[in-house]
């Protein structure tokens, strides 16, 4: 019986080491999470999930800092790294309603990230939707759900100035960079 209950410890116990790293990359990007960064992660909960960075909040009243409801996350040594923004301002148990990717050391599962260009997003995903802004052309991709900036310079000029006019995937050239990215809960 002993050796019955050591031969079966035995297998288990090489079966759970053997058993592929389930760590997650913290840059990776897929729909629900970025890293250890989940759409229920709540704001209380970011100290913990970024424990090894640093967290910077806005204060309501600093309407002129241009970032009321955004939470900086920059690393120990000084590099910003996302913008989270919650759901609802001054309460701690909001969950996350977007993450404006800053660092290119994010990576989506297909490979994209802020180093990637227009034809990168547009061979990797379906394009969903394309918005035109006054300095900027907005690219969604609903399968992420994210959203992609590209600056207006980057376009032909008769692109930059009308933002009447519907802008199609083929007029934006393959080699346009991307401004930033922001993924969407």
């Amino acid at each position: 019986m002993k050796k019955t209950i050591y031969t079966v410890f035995i297998c288990a116990l090489l079966i759970v080491s053997c058993a592929k790293d389930k760590t997650t990359n913290p840059f990776l990007i897929q729909k629900h999470n970025i890293g250890l960064l989940t759409d229920s992660t709540t704001v209380k909960q970011l100290d913990s999930v970024f424990k090894n960075d640093s967290l910077v909040r806005y204060i309501s009243g600093d309407e002129f800092a241009g970032a009321v409801n955004s939470i900086e996350v920059f690393e120990k040594g000084g590099k910003k790294l996302l913008d989270i923004s919650p759901r609802e301002e001054l309460d701690s148990t909001s969950v996350i309603s977007s993450v404006r990717i800053i660092d290119d050391r994010y990576i989506t599962e297909k490979h994209i990230s802020t180093l990637s260009t227009f034809k990168d997003i547009s061979e990797a995903y379906k394009i969903s939707k394309i918005d035109n802004l006054i300095n900027s052309v907005l690219i969604s991709v609903n399968e992420i759900n994210a959203t992609f900036a590209i600056d207006k310079k980057e376009l032909p000029s008769g692109l930059r100035f009308n933002m009447d006019m519907q802008i199609d995937p083929l007029q934006i050239p393959g080699k346009a960079k991307i401004k930033f990215f922001t993924v969407h809960w």
